[in-house]
């Protein structure tokens, strides 16, 4: 294809090398556009400018398609564990039965966390909200690994590998640490979902029971959030690591990315929306003709979405498992599930909320399902945390792992004060 031209109209002329996309959006180098003309382009919030070359998630938000490395999210949902899934984010090919296995028992018995590290959390006040003490922990794990918080191949696989295994732990232990309540430790004969949710619900006094449900929904909302390109806290994580801060701190900061309620928070604001309607008796019909008239206080949660323009996949795969999951649970609110269910009818049937490509999104069902799992509404978050780590890891390793990787350093337009000289304290 022919380089295009931008012509800055004082006779400047400067090309812009096409870089060209396997799917999805093609792209303009601009990288010369400063030098050659003094000036930059704005693009706020990013919308239209892509940070970087990436092999890991593709999204076609028109068509409402996400793969993992070219896999379709409803394929590896469908047939794939979340530890077949991080390995696939993580090194970019699917594991065989051997690798899976040799994986998934490397984890498990890797989920220990330093006894000190209880002292730690005896430092938080009870009810601290579990994302503060979730990052805290992380940055406190790089202290614990100080010989391998390095950029070598070595460090860096000794990094993901004890992320991965503690980071579950860390997410079940301040939740405990909310509940005042003991902690356990993981069990090598447990798979690594299952891990997690003994680790969250269990007590030392009696064995747990999993319900294989929820096990199965949990595999599945985790694999859904494993990865979703640059978003937030993904673009944060690539940011500070392209300072070569170490993989631990560097996660951790898209754990506080994520703790915003912009990005991790959608599927509480659901759960409120739906408790709201329920409790005042509103019809949902009425309730959807309150939203197109923009009454004040007034929104549709969970519904549109920045990127995706038709159905998010990922929704409709949760879907599936809300039904099953609140029939069984005695957690599960059924009444708000009926609610949820009668506002996507009669919004998939309204043409103002088609025309406005406006369909459900991951968070619309998630929450409900989490609150059927006996999750709280501040463990929402922490479980998109657990489920999008392999994303940040993968996305970190791919930045650093890049020869032509620099330092993050936007640009920006200056729109303060011209030049001002100080006026003396008794002038002023």
């Amino acid at each position: 294809m022919t380089t295009p031209v931008l012509n800055t109209g004082d006779g400047t002329e400067v090309e812009l090398p096409f870089v060209e996309a396997v799917n999805g959006d093609n792209g303009y180098d601009i990288s010369k556009l400063r030098a050659a003309t003094g000036n930059v382009t704005l693009d706020e919030a990013f919308g239209n400018t892509a940070s970087c070359r990436s092999e890991i998630t593709f999204i076609d938000g028109e068509e409402g398609i996400l793969r993992y490395r070219g896999y379709p999210i409803e394929q590896l949902a469908e047939q794939c564990s979340f530890v077949e899934v991080m390995w696939l984010v993580i090194y970019g090919e699917l594991p065989t039965k051997e690798q899976v296995e040799k994986f998934e028992d490397e984890l498990v018995h890797n989920m220990f966390l330093d006894e000190r590290m209880r002292d730690l959390f005896r430092c938080f006040p009870r009810q601290s909200h579990p994302m503060p003490v979730l990052s805290a922990g992380i940055c406190a794990l790089s202290t614990f690994n100080r010989n391998h918080v390095g950029l070598g191949a070595e460090d860096v696989e000794i990094a993901t590998r004890k992320l991965l295994a503690q980071v579950p732990t860390l997410a079940a232990y301040a939740y405990k640490n909310s509940k005042g309540q003991p902690f356990l430790y993981p069990k090598y004969d447990l798979s690594y979902v299952e891990n997690f949710i003994r680790l969250a619900f269990g007590t030392p006094a009696e064995g747990y029971q999993f319900d294989e449900s929820i096990t199965q929904g949990l595999n599945a909302l985790l694999v859904l959030h494993a990865d979703h390109e640059q978003n937030c806290s993904t673009s944060t994580v690539r940011m500070v690591g392209s300072s070569q801060a170490n993989l631990y701190v560097s996660v951790a900061s898209g754990v506080n990315a994520l703790s915003g309620p912009l990005h991790g928070g959608a599927n509480q604001s659901v759960l409120e929306m739906l408790a709201a309607i329920r409790d005042q008796g509103i019809d949902p019909k009425d309730y959807l003709e309150q939203v197109k008239a923009k009454k004040a206080g007034i929104k549709l949660m969970g519904f549109g979405h920045r990127v995706y323009k038709n159905f998010d996949p990922r929704a409709a795969i949760i879907k599936k498992y809300a039904d099953e999951i609140l029939s069984k649970s005695p957690n599960g609110d059924k009444e708000l599930l009926s609610i949820a269910k009668r506002l996507e009818e009669i919004a998939l049937e309204d043409e103002y909320f088609v025309s406005r490509k406006l369909y459900p999104n991951v968070d619309f069902y998630s929450g409900l399902i989490y609150e059927a799992m006996g999750f709280p509404v501040e463990m929402f978050t922490v479980l998109f945390a657990v489920g999008r780590l392999p994303g940040w890891i993968a996305q970190w390793r791919e930045h650093n792992a890049d020869p032509k990787a620099r330092i993050s350093r936007p640009r920006q337009i200056y729109v303060g004060h011209d030049k001002r000289d100080v006026v003396p304290m008794d002038q002023r």
